[in-house]
């Protein structure tokens, strides 16, 4: 599927808290994203990161603005959109195949192919997240590292023009997180032409995670969240472990880092 472009425009959240108040999550967040970006989205703990994917993704309804993708409305969920969590939300009585194909057989996106079809779309995806050979093992029987493979196989099955990812590697060990990190580039096809790619907005709090994948990074303010700078990545792609040792690779980080210590600070503290 081509790569679909997002725009939020002048967004507010406001959520109603039990004692009948309401809260504002996000305040005059606009933000245009790109066909075949792969922007990721920072910011200290509470700042409306989340909010701001499940608007995108359709889970959430803005309170105010206007959230686009390729200049339609987003008035929903959508199988154009695939979302990834941290929870791998597997199905733990269905094997890695059963869990791969699971939104072919039942969803929108695979209502138009054959069982053939379907099937040989399952298998290329599983080989692309590198699980060929596990297809008939269960969750249980799986390491974290391949679970999140199997989360990510499933997403690509749908074949979304937007990934919509919800720091999907936190709660890896660092080393597993720091393989998938190349990995996710390679499936999203960094080697290729940008034209190729699918557009991809990723949340995380680990600000070398960001400037390792992205090509923007987006730093929001502290509550209520707001746009605060949008920052370039200017590193070469493809990257690989020799990224983290440029010395650019670190201003990246640390410039990051100056934008958001303060209000990430106070995050801990009240």
């Amino acid at each position: 599927m081509t790569a679909a472009g997002l725009r939020l425009a002048d967004v507010r959240k406001q959520f109603r808290l039990a004692d009948g108040t309401t809260t504002t999550a996000i305040e005059d967040f606009s933000l245009d994203i790109e066909p075949g970006e792969f922007l990721v989205v920072v910011g200290p703990s509470g700042c409306g990161k989340t909010t701001v994917l499940n608007i995108l993704a359709g889970l959430e309804t803005a309170s105010a603005g206007r959230v686009e993708m390729s200049g339609r409305a987003i008035a929903g969920p959508g199988a154009e959109r695939g979302v990834m969590f941290q929870d791998y939300a597997l199905f733990p009585w269905l094997t890695v195949l059963g869990n791969v194909e699971f939104g072919l057989r039942h969803g929108p996106a695979g209502a138009a192919l054959t069982a053939s079809a379907r099937a040989a779309r399952v298998r290329a995806v599983i080989d692309l997240v590198g699980l060929k050979g596990a297809e008939g093992k269960y969750p249980h029987q799986l390491s974290g590292g391949m679970r999140q493979r199997v989360a990510l196989a499933r997403l690509m099955a749908n074949e979304p023009a937007v990934l919509l990812m919800d720091e999907p590697l936190a709660a890896l060990d660092a080393q597993t997180r720091t393989i998938l990190q190349e990995e996710l580039l390679r499936i999203w096809g960094q080697d290729g032409p940008r034209e190729r790619r699918r557009t991809v907005v990723f949340i995380t709090h680990a600000i070398d995670e960001a400037v390792f994948l992205a090509d923007r990074v987006a730093v929001m303010s502290a509550h209520p969240g707001r746009l605060k700078a949008t920052i370039a990545v200017d590193l070469p792609r493809p990257r690989n472990d020799a990224t983290r040792a440029e010395p650019r690779f670190n201003e990246l980080v640390q410039r990051i880092w100056g934008l958001i210590r303060e209000e990430a600070y106070r995050a801990t503290v009240t």
